[in-house]
């Protein structure tokens, strides 16, 4: 009984003061705020539901012209690192290993029928598309104040913001930056299969 008083203790006391007080904004360092919206099926998407994963929130629209040409880029990271694991954050307890890369599009369409076919043609072949259909209007737009696209916002697996507007070679480096820095501490890199 007395073991199981002192660990509760511990994990009690060590969530005060391993707290990390981190605010929601757009800056580096912050909390990435909230995204919740639809997926082309209709079905709601929360951007917290990734935490775990790197994850670009990308901002496009199937009617603009560099978004669609950067897809073809985007594409081509998303295949080679998202099953890579990269370093997590680490407690008093344990390290977490992050799984993956992940993109998270939010189209600034207004016709869903557009944007899917943008999906299609360009094969943007990761889960994680949302929408509400409201152009320059988008929720999720104003939230993070995306003035023009493409736009993106790079995450760590805890959701704080470490990059915005990476495109093409250099958001290969950042994401291969962070996997070396994951290499050095381990020796090598694993694939999400390799974890238990």
């Amino acid at each position: 009984m007395k073991l199981i008083y002192c660990i509760l203790s511990v994990l009690f006391f060590s969530s005060f003061f391993l707290k990390d007080d981190v605010q929601v904004g757009l800056n580096i360092g912050d909390q990435a705020p909230e995204i919740e919206m639809m997926d082309p099926e209709g079905k709601m998407l929360k951007l917290s539901d990734y935490r775990g994963q790197i994850v670009l929130i990308d901002f496009w629209a199937s009617w603009c012209g560099p978004c669609r040409m950067e897809n073809r880029h985007l594409v081509k990271t998303y295949e080679k690192f998202k099953e890579v694991v990269f370093p997590g954050k680490k407690s008093i307890f344990f390290k977490k290993k992050t799984k993956g890369f992940l993109v998270f599009n939010v189209s600034l369409d207004k016709n869903a029928a557009s944007w899917k076919k943008a999906i299609e043609q360009d094969q943007l072949n990761w889960p994680t598309h949302v929408s509400d259909l409201q152009h320059w209007n988008s929720s999720a737009a104003k939230l993070y104040q995306i003035n023009s696209i493409p736009s993106n916002v790079l995450l760590d697996a805890n959701g704080i913001i470490i990059g915005k507007n990476l495109r093409g070679k250099a958001l290969d480096k950042k994401l291969e930056s962070i996997r070396l820095k994951s290499e050095e501490k381990s020796g090598g890199y694993e694939l999400i299969d390799n974890l238990e």
